[in-house]
């Protein structure tokens, strides 16, 4: 009679993990939502969605999300597809591939970067394309 459903990933959009400050994690995350970290995390992570860093947050290994907003320390690569945002008392270290980069003034930012647009595809014409003859 009361069937309980189970949550798509539409669902869990606007729903946002944490990861308290003083928790330690060794390991690999991968999280369909929105993610918080304000602990430690020795490993990888990867979100479709946003991942904000907290001061006291910190990451060693390599971070693939859409958006990411830092704050503590991260030290590994950053494959972020859409903006970075790096805070004032953020620290990173490392190699950085992204989209859009924001960096405030006293953030320590010894990376190299590289910065990639989304390419949009060329339109292809309605007419097919015929070769003259002079």
């Amino acid at each position: 009679m009361f069937e309980k459903k189970t949550k798509s990933y539409t669902d869990l959009l606007g729903k946002t993990n944490r990861i308290v400050e003083g928790t330690t994690i060794q390991g690999n995350i991968v999280s369909p939502a929105d993610f918080r970290l304000d602990g430690q995390l020795v490993g990888n992570f990867e979100t479709k969605g946003k991942l904000v860093i907290g001061p006291a947050g910190s990451v060693q290994g390599d971070i693939i999300c859409k958006n990411c907003d830092i704050e503590g320390r991260v030290e590994g690569k950053l494959q972020i597809s859409d903006l970075l945002s790096v805070k004032s008392k953020a620290v990173i270290k490392g190699e950085v591939v992204c989209g859009k980069l924001a960096v405030e003034p006293g953030a320590e930012f010894s990376a190299t970067c590289v910065m990639k647009p989304q390419v949009k595809p060329i339109s292809q014409p309605h007419e097919p394309v015929t070769e003259k003859t002079a």
